[in-house]
This record gives structure tokens, sequence and C-alpha cells, in this order.
């Protein structure tokens, strides 16, 4: 239950889900004891504790240890010995990673990396927002350039001339609309675009 664990299971427990938090740490228990559905402090790298607290019947686990890379591959292995279905850990590095995946991690995430990665598109004026999908396609959220504000979608030709697709519009003070061929992008409208990640990397420093 550090930031990142906090964090998750706090969004889960808002989405509705069910969570089983476990900590050694008696201040985070206590921290959080009204935040999350139930939080108990225990070890997390034995597996006969992680059974007795009902591990094996979840669906979905996940080792949001960073600090202690031992302890965050023990718990791993020990969820994969109680055959929990989706595990998902998180790596502090590459090396880190493989481990988690050869003792049983479906999925490792790399907080750091990814925040890192995404600060690094969001530094330039325009971009206000960047997903990477997959290696090569991004979603950008962004401001409508000069060179195409006022016009539609399908006069300005977006995707024929800069690759992208524009997936939705924010009119200024409005919500979030589809976009369509006829929508007008006004000037300080916001734009969503999807696209090879070059192709969107350059619409969004189209100023």
């Amino acid at each position: 239950m550090g930031r990142f664990g906090s964090a998750l299971a706090i969004e889960l427990g808002r989405l509705g889900f069910e969570v089983l938090a476990v900590d050694a740490n008696p201040r985070n228990v206590q921290s959080y004891a009204q935040q999350v559905t139930h939080i108990v402090e225990a070890d997390a790298t034995n597996p006969e504790v992680l059974r007795q607290l009902g591990a094996a019947d979840a669906s979905h686990a996940v080792v949001g240890i960073g600090s202690d890379i031992e302890a965050s591959i023990l718990a791993t292995a020990a969820l994969d010995d109680l055959a929990v279905p989706n595990i998902w850990a998180k790596a502090v590095t590459k090396a880190h990673g493989r481990i988690l995946e050869r003792v049983g991690a479906h999925h490792v995430v790399y907080p750091e990396h990814d925040m890192g990665h995404r600060v690094a598109h969001l530094l330039g004026d325009r971009m206000l927002d960047w997903l990477q999908l997959d290696d090569d396609f991004a979603l950008a959220e962004t401001v409508v350039p000069n060179a195409i504000a006022g016009l539609t979608l399908m006069e300005a030709g977006v995707r024929a001339k800069y690759g992208v697709t524009v997936v939705c519009v924010k009119p200024a003070g409005q919500a979030f609309t589809y976009a369509t061929p006829e929508t007008v992008m006004a000037p300080g409208d916001v734009l969503v675009v999807a696209g090879p990640t070059e192709a969107a990397e350059a619409f969004a420093r189209l100023a």
C-alpha cells in the first residue's frame, strides 16, 4: 500500500470492486483502513498466509511492492502457487520484470518508466495528454492546430494529410463529443486523435 498500491486499491473500490489489501506495515494498514473494502496486516510473501486470507479465490491479484524486489518476487510466486488466474505485478527494472514473468506474473507494469515516457510527450506546449496503445500506435489529446481551425473534418482532410484520425472533439466550455465529417474544429477546441506514434506526435506539434 505504497503510492502505487494505495491509489490502485482506492480507485478499484470506487469502481465497485471488492478489494482486499495486504501490507506488512501497521501504519499503512491504519492509514487506509477507511478507504478500501478490506485491509489486513500480513506477510504477502507467505503462501499459507495468503491462502488463509482467501487469496486463492481472487479473480485478480496485484503485487504493488517496488522497494523490496525480493519480496515482490516471493509474493508473485506465492500467488502463482495459489493458482490465481490473473496476476499483475509492478516492476522497477526490465530485469525485475522478466523475473516476475518467470515466477508467475501474467502482466507486468512499469509505472515509473511509463509515466516518464508519458511526461516526455507532454512537455511540448500543445500536447495535453498522451496514451501509447501499442509500440507504434497512440492517442494524443491536443489543441486544434491553426492550419485547420474553422474547417470541418472533411474540409481539413486530417486523415489523408496528417495520417491520424480525429476520434472526438471538445468545444470550448463543452463536453467531448464524437467527431463526424461535418464537425467544425474551432480555434481553442481540443481534439483526441489516434494514429501511428510518429504521426500523432507530429500532429500534436502543429502550431
